[in-house]
């Protein structure tokens, strides 16, 4: 994956010419997202569906990308037909795939779910008992790209298998605890042997992480809180300098060690709440690197994230930074007016 980097001399790492700094690199879970457009009954009775691209990590960077950052996402594919769609999608949202590359064996994993507005969204994950995303090798990481990113992202679900888990740690012990090291705590327990285990592996990325984001849920595997402010609390005390905890239908909570923001949801018409929280993150990666006080980054990322939730899919769906500024106009936010420039 790194035939496009040379090595670097003393001085500090440098790019090979033509690459270029990247605003964002992620890295982690891809696949194709198989979505029903039978809504309110189970997949047995559904008879028509459509694909998109998918995976946690993937859609933080078509997030990214579609407020106009430059983006490189670091994964695996089989060798297949919808591995192929995937580089296809990803170059069709501007998201550099240099760094996504095949295996021989497992296929491209593809996800289903059923839809239950507005809460209930069950997800079956075809990748058993591998999938080619957690067969990241340490040996093949773009390591120049991932430690000069202005934002480097990474998820829970990298750490739950190996060779993809060592990869992480990698990355992020590269990175060196820089500005923006971002840990999506992401938890999905059916990719775990159990909470303890995902706890353990938790543990040891929050060592190198500036930024922890997740929901209630997913702070209690990683600092065993569930109460948000205690949460952040405790990710703040592990030396993470932002920590945002989601808290549902009570909005959500940003935490540094001088300021604390909480943002209200922002009401829309659900009709799938998968993919809101990568809208999120895509969004807030776009805020962090404007240079926006916490609030507007926070209410912002809030917006994206929602406008997702009242659509089907998840990349597809992905915001524009005029849509996402245009929805908040029209709720009475002067700092976001539509013809605001952007850093």
């Amino acid at each position: 994956m790194s035939t496009d980097y040379t090595a670097h001399q003393s001085g500090g790492p440098r790019l090979s010419a033509g690459v270029g700094v990247y605003d964002l690199v992620a890295i982690g879970r891809t696949g194709v997202d198989i979505y029903p457009l039978q809504h309110g009954v189970g997949l047995e009775k559904v008879r028509t569906f459509e694909k998109f691209l998918g995976g946690s990590a993937t859609n933080v960077a078509v997030a990214a990308a579609r407020h106009g950052r430059r983006v490189a996402l670091v994964t695996r594919t089989g060798n297949d037909p919808f591995g192929r769609y995937i580089h296809e999608a990803l170059v069709d949202f501007g998201v550099d795939d240099r760094f996504v590359t095949s295996v021989d064996g497992p296929p491209t994993p593809v996800t289903f779910c059923e839809v239950f507005p507005p809460d209930d969204f069950p997800l079956y994950f075809y990748r058993y008992p591998t999938a080619p995303d957690l067969m990241i090798e340490a040996s093949e990481l773009p390591l120049e790209a991932i430690t000069l990113a202005r934002i480097f992202w990474a998820t829970v679900t990298g750490l739950s298998q190996e060779p993809s888990r060592a990869a992480h740690l990698v990355a992020l012990r590269a990175r060196g605890r820089g500005t923006h090291t971002v840990l999506d705590l992401d938890y999905r327990p059916m990719f775990w042997p159990n909470a303890a285990e995902a706890s353990l592996q938790v543990d040891a990325a929050l060592d190198h992480a500036t930024v922890a984001v997740g929901n209630r849920e997913e702070c209690e595997v990683a600092v065993g809180e569930t109460d948000p402010q205690r949460a952040a609390d405790a990710l703040l005390e592990r030396g993470v300098e932002l920590a945002i905890v989601k808290q549902g239908p009570k909005g959500v909570l940003a935490a540094t060690r001088d300021e604390r923001v909480e943002v209200p949801p922002f009401p829309v018409e659900v009709v799938n709440g998968l993919g809101a929280g990568d809208a999120f993150g895509g969004a807030l990666c776009h805020g962090l690197l404007s240079g926006w006080d916490l609030r507007r980054v926070v209410e912002f990322a809030n917006v994206a994230g929602a406008l997702v939730a009242s659509k089907l899919e998840c990349s597809t769906a992905m915001p524009t930074s005029l849509e996402v500024r245009e929805q908040l106009a029209s709720r009475g936010s002067p700092d976001f007016a539509a013809t605001h420039e952007e850093g």
